[in-house]
């Protein structure tokens, strides 16, 4: 097999699999496992998948640009932000986070929501001026340019004097393996300080980041109340997840007890 037939294999099965083992996969189709973890190295420095110990798992194509994220999955992402929404209380406080389905989250709340929504996001602030009856807190910082939102000292300080209802968190990977991930590790800092000020923790995972990982983890699978998708019932991932005692929302499904 060229090492070209072998790539597309390995993200054959990576699709199918949510993951693949080097030494089985070298077993499976007789070449060495040298060769099959070079193969690795190489799809992953093209950013075609992630690479954990022994193997690797689907890359996250929610980890691009802020840029390029405005036209990835938009109509996953609108479903998921009209699911997420409801979980604002009304009268109740909600961190929500950066990103583009948390914008999206913004357009779906309802036009006379009466609400206290918390962000480190310029964007989604900006977003909620529409509304006219949700009072907005901005929590300032450094901006991290690749999300378009703050973090560091100064606003984890800022996240510490607050207190929540449900925290809205964005992720660009979400995997029965690897948790809940993102491509930067001071942000996945910031992820972890947002979702400890608040009493539950909801995750907006649009398609592309159902089955996927990035490098760095945010928390694990059992530290949030739910996932929140719009993806099929019968996707292979969520399977798994729920088999991982995961609380799933879904467009078929709205909720699944854990250990259910």
């Amino acid at each position: 097999m060229l090492a070209a037939e072998r790539r597309d294999f390995l993200l054959a099965r990576l699709r199918s699999g949510g993951k693949v083992v080097a030494k089985d996969i070298a077993a499976e189709i007789g070449v060495a496992e040298d060769n099959i973890r070079r193969d690795l190295r190489e799809m992953a420095a093209a950013g075609l998948c992630q690479r954990v110990y022994g193997g690797a798992l689907p890359s996250a194509a929610a980890a691009a640009d802020y840029a390029t994220r405005t036209t990835v999955a938009a109509d996953s992402k609108g479903r998921v932000a009209a699911i997420a929404a409801t979980l604002i209380p009304a009268g109740g406080t909600a961190i929500l986070d950066g990103g583009t389905t948390a914008l999206a989250v913004v357009a779906a709340l309802p036009a006379d929501l009466c609400a206290t929504i918390v962000t480190h996001s310029p964007t989604v602030a900006a977003a909620l001026v529409a509304h006219p009856t949700v009072d907005v807190y901005v929590l300032g910082g450094r901006l991290f340019k690749h999300s378009a939102v703050a973090c560091g000292a100064a606003t984890a300080e800022a996240a510490a004097r607050i207190t929540a209802d449900v925290f809205l968190l964005g992720v660009t990977g979400v995997h029965h393996r690897a948790g809940l991930t993102t491509g930067d590790p001071d942000e996945a800092a910031m992820k972890r300080t947002l979702a400890s000020r608040a009493a539950e923790t909801y995750v907006l995972a649009s398609a592309e980041k159902i089955g996927a990982a990035s490098p760095f983890a945010v928390l694990g699978l059992a530290e949030v109340a739910g996932v929140v998708t719009d993806v099929a019932d019968d996707h292979p991932e969520l399977g798994r997840l729920r088999e991982a005692g995961v609380v799933v929302l879904s467009r078929a499904r709205p909720a699944v007890a854990r250990g259910g």
